[in-house]
């Protein structure tokens, strides 16, 4: 079983204010390229990770009765967040070596995800895998839900979309060229 050097970024400590770099502790570990047996889990390599808006309030201290649905960041592991990753070896039958994932994985070169609740298999890579992260991943669905499901215009209404989604800008301004 290999074992390699695993380059990952720790949070530091609870924050207030603006994060700033040295809140993260770049810090380089190892990993075996093996998943256990009979865990149900995936060993990833991560390809494209997302540092995403709701990522700031996980640093906050958690506050008793304030839980939310997304676990906080804890001083001295690895930061969590939104990537597209490779599969390089798994448990789980829904998921294969060598398949394209995005979902919940660790700001690090190789994760071993024990869950795959929060995976899912990439469908189309006919477009660019970094798409996962933005405008075909969390923030995109969370748009189209928003916008489709919640507002839902009708033919003659005005909808204001705010610059400040800068996913769907970057998306807009590389089909430009």
């Amino acid at each position: 079983m290999a074992e390699v050097s695993n380059k990952r970024i720790l949070f530091k400590d609870y924050i207030t204010g603006a994060p700033k770099e040295t809140d993260m502790v770049p810090t380089v570990g190892t990993i075996k390229l093996k998943v256990p047996e009979g865990s149900k889990g995936v060993l990833v390599k991560n390809l494209y990770l997302s540092c995403d808006p709701y990522m700031r309030n996980l640093m906050n201290q958690p506050i008793e009765g304030q839980e939310s649905y997304i676990l906080p960041f804890f001083p001295g592991h690895v930061v969590t967040g939104f990537g597209v990753s490779k599969v390089v070896d798994s448990d789980h039958p829904n998921f294969k070596e060598g398949e394209y994932v995005w979902g919940i994985t660790g700001w690090e070169e190789y994760s071993l995800v024990p869950s795959t609740d929060a995976l899912f298999k990439i469908p189309f890579t006919d477009v660019p895998l970094s798409y996962y992260t933005g405008v075909l991943g969390m923030p995109g669905l969370t748009a189209y839900a928003g916008f489709h499901e919640i507002c839902t215009p009708k033919k003659g209404e005005y909808v204001y979309v705010p610059p400040l989604q800068a996913r769907w800008d970057n998306l807009w301004d590389s089909t430009q060229s």
